[in-house]
C-alpha cells in the first residue's frame, strides 16, 4: 500500500446499464442503442469506436465528445467530486473510461496535443490500467503512442 493515498476518494462504481448491454448483445442496431440511451457514454463510446473505425475523424470526435460529457454527468451522479478511482475491473465504469479513451484518440487524430495530454492524466488517475486495457480490446492509436513517448 505504500505510495497511495489512503484518505484519498473512494472510487467510483456507476449502476449498470442494462437497457444499453441487453440490446448490445441482441445485436441491436447501434444507432438505434444510442437513440433509445442518449445518457448511456458506452453507447456514445461505442458510436465513436465505429466511426473512427470508417474513418470518420470529425464524426469520431463528436461521438466522443458527447460520450466525455456523458460519463461526467453519470460520475457525478454517482457521487464523483471530480478526481478519484474510476477503476476499470467494475464493469459499468467501463463505459465512461472508453468514451474519455474514444475522446483521446480522437483529440490525438486533430493534433489536439494539451486535449490529449489531459485525458491521458485523467485516464490514468481513474486508473491506470484502462488505457492498456482498451487498447488491447482496439488495438494502440499511433498519435497517441507518439505523444505520450511510446512510438
Amino acid at each position: 500500500m505504500i505510495g497511495e493515498n489512503l484518505l484519498g476518494p473512494e472510487p467510483t462504481l456507476l449502476p449498470a446499464e442494462p437497457r444499453v448491454t441487453d440490446a448490445l448483445a441482441s445485436g441491436a442496431d447501434l444507432e438505434g442503442v444510442v437513440r433509445a440511451n442518449p445518457d448511456s457514454p458506452l453507447a456514445w463510446a461505442l458510436a465513436a469506436d465505429e466511426a473512427h473505425a470508417q474513418g470518420r475523424t470529425l464524426t469520431a470526435y463528436a461521438f466522443a465528445r458527447v460520450g466525455y460529457h456523458r460519463g461526467l454527468d453519470a460520475l457525478r451522479r454517482a457521487g464523483w467530486r471530480g478526481a478519484g478511482p474510476i477503476p476499470w475491473d467494475h464493469e459499468a465504469n467501463r463505459g465512461v473510461l472508453r468514451a474519455l479513451y474514444a475522446l483521446r484518440r480522437s483529440a490525438a487524430d486533430i493534433g489536439e496535443t494539451s486535449e490529449v495530454e489531459r485525458l491521458t492524466e485523467f485516464l490514468n488517475g481513474a486508473d491506470r490500467t484502462a488505457i492498456a486495457r482498451i487498447e488491447a480490446e482496439t488495438g494502440p492509436h499511433d498519435a497517441s503512442d507518439e505523444l505520450e513517448g511510446r512510438g
